[in-house]
């Protein structure tokens, strides 16, 4: 790995941490103060935090402003679908099944889907520009 590949990631799990406090903090509001089902707060949280992490991917993450953003956008809507479905689905399982406290189920649910599922393809799909990618490996 790279330095610049190294770099690349750890801006990433950075983003990933900011996004998840986002994420998160919606979550507990939702539904410790305001009273929202779990399952609803959850999404709404996803929500939020998957426009967080959009913005700092494009940007700051993986610098890929040379596309269009509706293109990225609608690659990322597809990728974060898939996680917003992947995360419910997780917590569901974790709490309803597994009788874990749901913030448990939250936690442990975004660790697997943020690593396996959303950093992959961010990388290789939504985010990817050729020409990075060479400079970033001395092409």
């Amino acid at each position: 790995m790279t330095k610049q590949a190294v770099k690349i990631f750890i801006k990433s799990q950075a983003s990933s941490i900011i996004a998840t406090l986002a994420d998160f903090g919606f979550t507990i509001f939702l539904k410790e103060v305001a009273g929202v089902w779990y399952l609803l707060s959850t999404s709404a949280g996803s929500i939020l935090g998957g426009t967080v992490n959009f913005k700092l991917g494009r940007r700051w993450v993986f610098n890929a402003v040379g596309l269009p953003v509706g293109m990225q956008a609608a690659k990322y809507a597809m990728v974060w679908g898939g996680s917003i479905l992947l995360n419910v689905s997780g917590v569901f399982l974790l709490t309803n099944f597994g009788h874990i406290n749901y913030l448990f189920s939250k936690t442990i649910t975004a660790l697997v889907i943020g690593i396996f599922f959303n950093y992959n393809l961010q990388k290789r799909y939504v985010f990817y520009l050729p020409h990075k990618i060479e400079e970033a490996n001395g092409i």
